[in-house]
């Protein structure tokens, strides 16, 4: 399927805008837009071209919303269209339509109907982005997991995407951490368990420091060993990384997600005094008290804000290391685009090094997705009771023992493989969509109750839903093989049809604007649209063509459900 059902409404929309007697005033290039009805019961499209040409022609949009419909050819595809309101034309499918796109999407187990890129890119994703020797707190689950999703539907549409892992890998800290190991380390707690030990020296060390003027000094002493290439500072910060991302690859794995690179702020230590070389050469930097910065006179929101690249003690920064980085990416990795998934308090930052990058002649898409807070019942940043920021861990922990004492309560005949296997998933599942069925700017508020639950727009729901598509197939006795007869007789086939083909048009769409919330939503709609349809219309106890068109309606919304839910990084489960 090469077009959408909305993209043939809207070639048929503009041959019959051209067919008009206002044709020759529209202005050069409109091109009407078809949108999914917001309201069902007047029609399954529908299209504002009419009023924005009246605006534009000064004329009635009901008046050329009239002529439109007259001109309009929706052959054996679409009804005559209506008007509403003050000139919208409603557009409602016709029953061969459904069945034909009902038909085609049977036949593309793969893609589902949704269309591959014409010219696929290479697209840098940078998220996540933990610091080594520190745990991954609750503040990581959205740039996780919103980068993850948008790094599978890109790649789904047929893009090469590249994941990048761009971890904290250096930096002053390690003066203490080093200092820590060699003087606090505690070697078994380092086997057994790295991230807690790192952070349990580095803490110790810092508060000691702060108070101990010598300790303080020999902590930056190792630092400066470490910059300056001793070799058992080296070993030590090596090991660190080491064994820290052992650590993080524990919570990436229970989260299945993949890096194709780990390439952390130390990567680039090399090509930091060169770039800054080469920037003051161009005329892109310039000195200032002695740091080397880079000024945005014609811009107003960063006039009074410079961005410094070389601090005046000859240190570099993130700014020096992201760009850099950019570097690397479009001549070593080939980036087409570079998509940032980061929280939004850096949105300075990222216009600094994005202009500075176009001032260098980069013409690499450059995207920066930010998002907001996850805050707790107060409306806080979320922390435990003891102030401290929530442990990612615990958090995934927490989800999955209470999924298990759901599932336990309500299958108490599953074995204890099955409902440790069922709660992984519906707890997992549960904390990714929480996050991903919100717009990602908003601060949104973690409640277990809210996300665990089996109705409204939750994990449990949909999971649920899809469970609920394979039941049938248990009870029949086998798989599904499409092929047979097809006919649309009930109304709720034919909206559960529509919904299934508008999977086509709401991926492409939840990636242009990098809304994984339009997927998420998209999936609760057809799960309730399944739910409607799996009360109206019995399955088995039909004959015929009715029950084979029952059993492949059946058979595509599971198709659709685990597709949508593996984009979102959400696994389902055969039993619930």
């Amino acid at each position: 399927m090469s077009e959408t059902i909305a993209q043939q409404l809207a070639s048929r929309l503009n041959a019959a805008l051209a067919k008009t007697d206002f044709a020759h005033d529209m202005p050069e290039g409109f091109s009407a837009q078809i949108d999914q009805a917001q309201n069902r019961q007047f029609g399954d499209y529908q299209s504002n071209a009419a009023m924005i040409l009246a605006k534009q022609l000064k004329r009635n949009p009901r008046e050329i919303a009239t002529a439109i419909a007259g001109t309009f050819d929706g052959g054996e595809f679409s009804e005559k269209p209506e008007i509403a309101g003050p000139g919208f034309i409603n557009f409602r499918l016709t029953t061969t339509a459904l069945e034909e796109r009902f038909k085609a999407l049977l036949d593309d187990p793969a893609l589902l109907g949704v269309a591959q890129v014409e010219v696929p890119q290479t697209i840098v994703t940078d998220f996540s982005a933990p610091n080594v020797a520190k745990p991954m707190h609750v503040g990581h689950i959205r740039g996780t997991i919103i980068g993850d999703c948008l790094v599978r539907m890109s790649r789904f549409i047929g893009n090469n995407v590249v994941s990048d892992n761009h971890i904290g890998d250096w930096g002053t800290q390690f003066g203490m951490i080093i200092w820590g190991w060699k003087n606090l380390l505690d070697k078994s707690a380092i086997e057994a368990d790295p991230i807690p030990e790192l952070l349990r020296i580095y803490r110790e060390v810092n508060a000691k420091q702060k108070d101990d003027a010598e300790l303080a000094e020999a902590c930056r002493e190792e630092l400066v060993k470490l910059q300056g290439g001793d070799e058992e500072n080296l070993a030590i910060w090596e090991k660190t990384i080491e064994v820290s991302k052992i650590g993080l690859q524990k919570i990436y794995d229970r989260l299945e997600i993949e890096f194709d690179y780990w390439l952390g702020e130390s990567f680039y230590n090399s090509q930091l005094a060169p770039l800054v070389d080469e920037l003051m050469a161009a005329g892109i930097a310039e000195e200032s008290d002695g740091a080397i910065c880079v000024f945005f006179p014609d811009d107003e929101k960063m006039a009074d804000k410079p961005a410094i690249i070389r601090k005046s003690d000859g240190g570099f920064l993130y700014a020096t290391t992201d760009l850099a980085t950019i570097d690397y990416r479009i001549k070593q990795l080939k980036a087409d685009a570079a998509w940032y998934v980061v929280g939004a308090p850096q949105q300075l930052h990222f216009d600094q090094i994005f202009e500075i990058s176009r001032r260098r002649g980069q013409n690499a898409d450059l995207q920066f997705i930010p998002f907001g807070s996850i805050l707790g019942k107060d409306r806080k940043m979320l922390r435990t009771r003891s102030g401290d920021t929530v442990q990612l861990a615990d958090v995934l922990d927490e989800a999955v023992e209470r999924a298990y004492q759901i599932v336990d309560k309500k299958n108490p005949d599953f074995s204890e493989k099955e409902k440790r296997d069922i709660a992984e998933v519906i707890g997992i599942g549960s904390v990714k969509y929480a996050e991903l069925s919100q717009f990602r700017m908003t601060d949104y508020i973690f409640d277990w109750d809210t996300m665990l639950a089996l109705k409204g727009n939750t994990a449990p729901y949909l999971i649920n839903a899809y469970v609920r598509t394979r039941a049938i197939f248990r009870k029949l006795g086998s798989d599904f093989e499409p092929g047979g007869a097809i006919t649309l007789t009930a109304d709720a086939e034919k909206d559960l049809v529509l919904k299934l083909a508008q999977f086509s048009e709401t991926v492409p769409a939840a990636l242009s604007d990098f809304r994984p919330n339009t997927l998420a939503n998209y999936l609760y709609e057809l799960a309730t649209t399944y739910h409607k349809f799996w009360e109206a219309c019995p399955v088995l106890k039909e004959e015929g063509a009715v029950r084979e068109t029952r059993l492949a309606l059946c058979e595509l919304t599971g198709q659709v459900l685990r597709k949508g839910l593996g984009l979102l990084g959400i696994r389902t489960t055969e039993k619930m």
